[in-house]
């Protein structure tokens, strides 16, 4: 049984001033595996109170000091891997195979970052005038449940590199994930201030960075209803939003497609992350003249997506994290068959042999656009197979949504995907793959949230501009 009391405020371990206990669960079984003690309004505004007297120097930092304290993050993080991934397969039951992949994201974030600060020039000049791009003020940084250590280390490297400091929320079902990142953070030794962190929930210690007055500007990734209440609220003092808010992302498949590659491809990016990834491909585009085809191809496929237990790398499908997103999983897929979608793969229930919060991968076919499962994000291993006639007929299809994050063309001819890509209303757009690249920017259009992180991008987001002219 582990447990865990503290924060991490002004570069050290504090003692909860909250009182509030909440169990672990382990989503594998359902057992309670540790205990956190939440923090309140007053552990936040310690934390907020540091962060704003470590910003009357932070906040005056060179590229150089940022860039090795990038380094410092990076080489601590980098060194936790192993305890990072052994955090998120225990805590939130994620397959071992991409847990670690996100672990060695969430180092190298820290070095892309770097890359992005030095290639960004921070002061530009004409006649008399002079521009220069000065750090926001204090951020607070609010992460969710499914890719913690990687979202932490995200939003940390955008904001140190711009000269920010921050107050950290990430999710209360994190703790576990948190507490071995935090290991890093405290190996990497940072000023005092620069990064504070308290494990609370988000209608307390959440809500008490969006309102206080000393708190400039908010990045946040979770829900389209959690998001626009952020926005809304910060509205009082005028704070700085960058919202990741999810997405219902579209595949098209189109008719010159190599089924023996794409289609094991369409299954890994429908399935990544269990199906709990804001970038899960939910919604594939099959041409009506290959449908058969795509069917088998699908169920020889999937085969290779097995789930069970997230520690064994064979693994393609862990739990869900917890009962609430179980519940709500099998809600979408009993909607589904009530709606008159066909069950082609899985269906209700959990998989054979298998209990805790797991689900059966699950693949509708006959399902049309304007159905809850093709509209709504259900952040589970479920996806929609959606027939079309031609590629303009695929692309309105693709563009019919509330959402905006990640798109995906599957096609032999590139021109042809190219263009397709080109017309898609999303944020980023993967031809042929999952892809990445963490200095493209990152966000949505829609409701998928509001401004862009990584790169140059993601640093501009915690900076303003100030002019200086001079007669």
């Amino acid at each position: 049984m582990k447990t865990i009391t503290t924060h991490y405020i002004d570069g050290a371990f504090v003692e909860s001033h909250g009182r509030e206990v909440m169990d672990i669960i382990r989503p594998t079984d359902g057992q309670v595996i540790g205990r956190v003690t939440l923090a309140d309004e007053e552990d936040t505004r310690r934390a907020i109170d540091a962060a704003k007297r470590a910003f009357a120097t932070y906040g005056r930092s060179t590229k150089e000091e940022r860039a090795k304290i990038l380094r410092r993050l990076h080489d601590a993080v980098a060194a936790h891997i192993d305890d990072l991934t052994d955090a998120m397969v225990e805590e939130y039951g994620c397959p071992v195979m991409f847990s670690r992949l996100m672990m060695e994201a969430a180092a190298n974030v820290f070095l892309s970052a770097e890359k992005a600060l030095q290639e960004l020039p921070l002061t530009r000049s004409w006649n008399k005038t002079t521009v220069t791009l000065e750090p926001t003020g204090v951020a607070g940084l609010i992460t969710p449940w499914n890719a913690n250590s990687f979202f932490l280390s995200a939003k940390l490297a955008s904001a140190v590199a711009a000269g920010c400091t921050a107050v950290i929320k990430p999710s209360e079902l994190s703790a576990l994930q948190t507490r071995a990142w935090l290991v890093c953070l405290d190996e990497a030794k940072l000023p005092k201030g620069v990064c504070n962190l308290v494990i609370g929930r988000g209608d307390v210690v959440g809500a008490e960075i969006v309102r206080n007055t000393d708190v400039a500007k908010i990045s946040f990734t979770g829900s389209v209803a959690v998001g626009k209440s952020i926005m809304r609220d910060g509205a009082a003092t005028m704070k700085r939003v960058t919202l990741e808010l999810g997405g219902k992302s579209p595949n098209i498949l189109l008719d010159d497609a190599d089924l023996s590659r794409a289609i094991p491809t369409t299954l890994a990016i429908a399935f990544m992350n269990s199906g709990q990834a804001c970038v899960a491909g939910t919604r594939l585009l099959a041409p009506k003249s290959r449908l058969d085809e795509v069917k088998r191809a699908i169920k020889e496929a999937i085969h290779a997506f097995p789930a069970g237990d997230p520690s064994d790398p064979k693994t393609a499908i862990g739990p869900m994290a917890t009962q609430k997103q179980y519940d709500r999983v099998q809600s979408y897929i009993r909607k589904g068959i009530e709606e008159g979608a066909e069950v082609l793969v899985g269906g209700e229930g959990h998989p054979e042999g298998l209990a805790g919060y797991f689900v059966k991968p699950t693949i509708f076919v006959n399902v049309k656009n304007d159905m809850t499962i093709a509209r709504e994000e259900i952040f589970g291993p479920v996806l929609c197979v959606i027939a079309y006639d031609d590629d303009e007929d695929a692309i309105r299809i693709a563009n019919d949504t509330s959402f905006g994050l990640h798109a995906y063309v599957n096609g032999t001819d590139v021109r042809r995907a190219r263009r397709a890509a080109s017309q898609l209303l999303a944020g980023r757009v993967a031809i042929n793959g999952l892809l990445d690249d963490q200095q493209a920017p990152f966000g949505g259009f829609k409701n998928s949230g509001v401004g862009r992180e990584f790169g140059t991008y993601g640093i501009e987001a915690f900076l303003e501009p100030r002019a200086i002219l001079e007669a």
